[in-house]
């Protein structure tokens, strides 16, 4: 009896339902990681300093942008449904609540695709050549702000990260702008 109890009170790290989209994402990811990184390291070096070069790893900002935008649409919606315009808009707002259900759905997915896209854009710029400039450093401190993220969501799922989860990707979301826009 007390075994059966143990067990219904013992929570997982992931719930159920995501635990299959997770680890899905994990293992895609992982691969994208590995194939990317195989392909940069093949590069002769003469091709590192070029412009063909420099729109790679733009290319990866760029993706891990359009990914970050849609992750950041999961707070942005749930933002909009609480306010209180929505009462007179009662068809619009089944329509955000049901975006916002798909986007709560992709958010844990789509930001280890992100992270990822980011690890190889800043593993391009230093094989590309890092230079202490506004741009540059701007997204060492994004980098830096994200760094916390993804553990503060393991702690999110059992409660236990004190809202850190949205503080840091609130900063982050700042920083990624400023890095992303300026």
């Amino acid at each position: 009896m007390r075994i059966q109890k143990d067990n219904l009170t013992k929570q997982t790290w992931i719930p159920q339902k995501e635990r299959i989209w997770v680890a899905g994402a994990i293992t895609v990811t992982t691969l994208i990681v590995v194939w990317q990184l195989w392909s940069l390291l093949q590069l002769p070096s003469a091709t590192l300093h070029s412009r063909s070069f420099e729109h790679t790893f733009k290319n990866y900002g760029s993706n891990a942008r359009i990914a970050l935008f849609f992750v950041l649409a999961n707070y942005v919606l749930a933002f909009i449904i609480k306010q209180r315009i929505w009462e007179r808009l009662d068809d619009l707002k089944k329509w955000m609540v049901t975006l916002l259900r798909f986007a709560r759905s992709w958010h844990t997915p789509i930001a280890i695709l992100a992270i990822a896209l980011i690890l190889l854009h800043v593993v391009a710029v230093f094989m590309y050549g890092f230079k202490f400039d506004f741009n540059n450093i701007s997204g060492i401190l994004a980098l830096l702000v994200l760094l916390p993220v993804p553990v503060s969501g393991l702690l999110r799922y059992r409660r236990l990260d004190r809202k850190w989860h949205l503080r840091f990707g609130l900063a982050f979301a700042v920083l990624f702008l400023i890095h992303s826009f300026f």
